[in-house]
């Protein structure tokens, strides 16, 4: 793969373009999904797949069944950490 570096800016809404050069080389399209990690300073940007969605939410689906969880008690979860938060 090419090495590509190159700058974006932040809109006023948070939203930030990928340059096409880099949709090019990785294949990107409209509605194509991509996940954010976060460490200390660094923002990584990962193109998600079927096999990469199935990867990343292998774990939390064992857990999830280990502890009882059901899809539909998600919501509720994400409602409560939220308000928690702020």
């Amino acid at each position: 793969m090419t090495e590509l570096i190159e700058m974006g800016t932040i809109s006023s809404r948070g939203q930030i373009a990928i340059p096409s050069d880099i949709r090019r080389e990785l294949k990107m399209e409209k509605g194509q999904k991509i996940i954010f990690f976060v460490e200390n300073d660094n923002l990584l940007i990962k193109k998600i797949n079927a096999q990469t969605f199935r990867e990343i939410t292998k774990p939390l689906k064992e857990v999830a069944k280990k502890a009882g969880l059901k899809e539909s008690d998600i919501s509720g979860i994400i409602e409560r950490f939220r308000k928690n938060k702020k």
